[in-house]
């Protein structure tokens, strides 16, 4: 065994061996103060585990356009300086396509540990009749990662100042918002902040809407050893595993979700080892995102405020479309949820078969399909707001990094 691989193992079982203790004795009633203690301890001992990681911005730069090699679609990758939202010099990672389209916008946010290549199934689609920008949620991706508040409502006030602030520098006036998982609860809290700036508002598979059960252990008949697990590894952020395995991530990632990288071969040939790099280097550098997705978080699949709470405050004017895939593990009672408190407004559901959480991914063509008629519908209705032309902003704020002409 080198020394490489001989320290990676030691470390590895190190850490697997405190882990495991944890979970024993969760299992035999160990207060969650001793358990916390211990998880700090492996947390803090594992301090070096961003030092000893392969992530590389270079190498997430040149990932990021292998992938977007597949998209025929004459695009640009540029930073947005949106100021000081969060940290001193924040900034937002951005593609633009066909940006010099008059209909409506689309603007598309990712979900959790995720990053704008992974919309490449559905770019051209979108960009077929009108201009589209997607993003790096701040904290993700390319984009800047600062020390997110430490109190969901402020976590979640951070995250929509920052889609507004890149708003306002790229000058766009009205648009059709679309988030996935995470991106959904973002979207949504945005429309009710600034309900004049989005026309239509398109959920998929939407994170953080219904309340979290009082008995989900015996709802979902979760299995005790679950139970245990999902107590200990609590305080710590979702993909804090990533990080752990250190060199090991990317192939934890490919062998955790080996059917991610087989639905992205049909648009990158080498997917199998592209797309868990991609995931890989996205999620290996400072979890500042995932650590506010964490601050949010009331168990994994619900939010502490969810958005059940407030979907009657949204605007009544404001067209919603909510797409779900029929396997999904999200709780798709959310359309259900805001036709019932929103009975005057328009909601339309669609519930797509055979497809899973990533709907954008499992059936893209009749994704595109909706989320079109859903833009349609947006340049069909009358504008909120009359200022400038939507366009790539030419102050300084913004710097067009690279350019992919039309293929």
């Amino acid at each position: 065994m080198s020394g490489t691989a001989s320290y990676l193992f030691t470390r590895t079982y190190y850490v697997v061996s405190l882990i495991h203790r944890v979970i024993v004795c969760s299992i035999s009633s160990v207060s969650r103060t001793w358990i916390w203690n211990i998880l700090a301890f492996v947390w803090n001992w594992t301090g070096g585990w961003f030092s000893w990681t392969r992530q590389s911005d270079a190498m997430l730069r040149n990932i990021e356009q292998t992938i977007l090699s597949c998209v025929k679609t004459a695009y640009k990758r540029f930073y947005v300086d949106i100021g000081s939202v969060v940290g001193q010099c924040d900034k937002i990672w951005t593609i633009s396509l066909n940006d010099e389209s008059a209909k409506t916008p689309l603007v598309m946010l990712h979900g959790m540990g995720a990053g704008v290549a992974l919309w490449c199934p559905n770019l051209d689609a979108f960009a077929a009749t009108r201009p589209v920008y997607a993003i790096d949620l701040l904290g993700f991706g390319r984009s800047s990662r600062p020390k997110f508040a430490s109190d969901a409502e402020k976590v979640e006030a951070q995250w929509v100042e920052s889609v507004e602030e890149w708003r306002r520098e790229v000058k766009l006036d009205e648009f059709v918002l679309l988030g996935h998982s995470l991106g959904g609860f973002i979207a949504t809290a945005y429309a009710l902040k600034y309900p004049e700036r989005v026309r239509h508002l398109v959920l998929a598979d939407p994170w953080g809407f219904p309340e979290k059960p009082n008995n989900v252990y015996e709802k979902y008949q979760v299995p005790f050893w679950v139970r245990a697990v999902a107590t200990a590894v609590q305080p710590l952020n979702p993909l804090w595993a990533v990080r752990a395995a250190g060199p090991a991530g990317k192939w934890l990632v490919s062998k955790t979700r080996p059917d991610i990288s087989r639905k992205y071969l049909s648009y990158v040939p080498d997917a199998h080892t592209v797309i868990p790099e991609y995931i890989y280097q996205c999620n290996s550098q400072s979890p500042s995102g995932e650590s506010a997705f964490h601050t949010l978080m009331h168990g994994f699949g619900w939010a502490k405020n969810p958005m059940v709470r407030r979907v009657t405050q949204l605007d009544p004017a404001l067209p919603i479309t909510v797409l779900y895939g029929s396997r999904s593990w999200v709780d798709n009672s959310t359309g259900q949820l805001l036709k019932e408190n929103r009975p005057s407004s328009k909601t339309y559901v669609q519930v797509i078969n055979g497809a899973g959480h990533h709907v954008y991914l499992d059936k893209p063509e009749q994704f595109n399909k909706y989320v079109l008629e859903a833009c349609v519908l947006a340049d069909d209705s009358p504008r909120r707001v009359t200022t400038d032309k939507a366009h790539i902003p030419k102050n300084s704020n913004s710097e067009v990094i690279d350019q992919a002409t039309a293929s």
